[in-house]
């Protein structure tokens, strides 16, 4: 059986505006950032490059770790993203080419 999983992940635009979401697909969800098919803040400000993200089994821990994560002032968000992804890279570069 093909277990469901849920992430909480950090985007950032060029000028590190960052955005917290929550998805049980990162894949089709970075497409959808990407491609700004998602109207509202990620398509106004330009912010989706993946800079973090933790995987979970348990929706309800997602969504409780998404909140959480929301709550933070952004010094705290800042040193998250670090902790995984000091140079700042978009982790999923090379998701959509070809």
């Amino acid at each position: 059986m093909n277990e469901k999983k849920y992430y909480v992940y950090i985007l950032s635009s060029v000028s590190r505006t960052l955005y917290v979401g929550m998805t049980s697909n990162l894949e089709r969800r970075m497409y959808e950032h990407k491609h700004k098919l998602i109207k509202g803040f990620t398509e106004k400000y330009n912010v989706n490059q993946l800079m973090y993200f933790e995987e979970f089994r348990l929706v309800f821990d997602a969504i409780e770790r998404e909140k959480q994560i929301k709550s933070w002032r952004r010094e705290k968000k800042l040193n998250l993203i670090e902790t995984m992804n000091p140079l700042w890279r978009d982790l999923s570069d090379g998701w959509f080419e070809g």
